[in-house]
């Protein structure tokens, strides 16, 4: 499973912090430190919702330089902006570039897919529209249907789309976990050739003991089909149960990743 280091966001108030005061040697350990603990891509994502659009791009420029120059893996660029979005990737000299990400939304869809076929970029897809998160299987299908169609026309081929079922608190409603894992399986059906990645976090908003949630829905939503997980790669019981959930989905032959890593002491209970 493809995992995608989530802890460089300002949505995190120490590294909105960090990214304010130019603190590099704090967001560098943040990325060292996520690849060590074995993420394969670092998701960057600077902005804070707040400011001008020209403090979020030079935010975004200055802070994607930073962990280009600690770490050799492939960045996630993530943002609300398309602006933002392409002038980050103007600095981004490093593999293939993950966009994070692109909706159903017209206007959406217009500025950030040319942008992906440009720099022959992965996407992450989410699956809804302008109306927001639909909470039923069939509407978020047909926003993917609606992403696929468009990225198509750019010639952007299946592979380098990520579709994102979406997540809402269970805690609301407790359908949601049930409609998350339905969409993954009917996107693994519909769209072989696509991947599916998923964020856990929202799952388990407004409960305690919220990274025991988080843990459990990472294996059903690995038995449903995910490929791939934005997750924070410090949690060594979540990165234990990724390497569980590969082996037991067969994505592991001869249980050789696990006993590796077991054997490294990577493998915690």
């Amino acid at each position: 499973m493809l995992v995608i280091g989530e802890n460089i966001n300002a949505s995190n108030s120490k590294v909105a912090e960090a990214i304010a005061n130019r603190d590099e040697e704090f967001l560098a350990h943040l990325a060292k430190a996520q690849a060590s603990a074995g993420a394969n891509v670092i998701d960057v994502n600077a902005g804070s919702g707040h400011g001008s659009l020209e403090r979020a791009i030079a935010d975004g420029k200055w802070l994607i330089q930073v962990v280009q120059a600690a770490v050799d893996k492939p960045l996630a660029i993530d943002s609300d902006s398309a602006e933002v979005i392409k002038a980050v990737l103007k600095e981004y000299t490093g593999e293939r570039p993950l966009i994070n990400s692109i909706t159903a939304e017209p206007e959406r869809l217009e500025s950030i897919a040319p942008v992906v076929a440009e720099r022959e970029a992965s996407v992450v897809a989410l699956a809804m529209g302008a109306e927001g998160i639909p909470p039923k299987v069939e509407d978020r299908l047909a926003a993917c249907e609606r992403i696929m169609e468009h990225l198509a026309g750019l010639d952007i081929e299946p592979k380098r789309v990520l579709f994102d079922p979406l997540v809402l608190p269970i805690a609301v409603d407790t359908s949601q976990g049930m409609v998350t894992l339905r969409t993954i399986e009917e996107i693994r059906s519909r769209y072989p050739d696509a991947g599916v990645v998923m964020g856990l976090s929202n799952i388990s908003y407004g409960l305690p003991k919220r990274k025991l949630v988080n843990r459990a829905f990472l294996l059903m939503a690995a038995y449903a089909g995910l490929d791939a997980v934005i997750v924070d790669p410090l949690d060594t019981k979540a990165m234990s149960l990724i390497k569980v959930a590969d082996m037991l989905t067969g994505k592991d032959p001869s249980c050789r990743a696990y006993l590796r890593a077991h054997r490294k002491g990577d493998i915690v209970d």
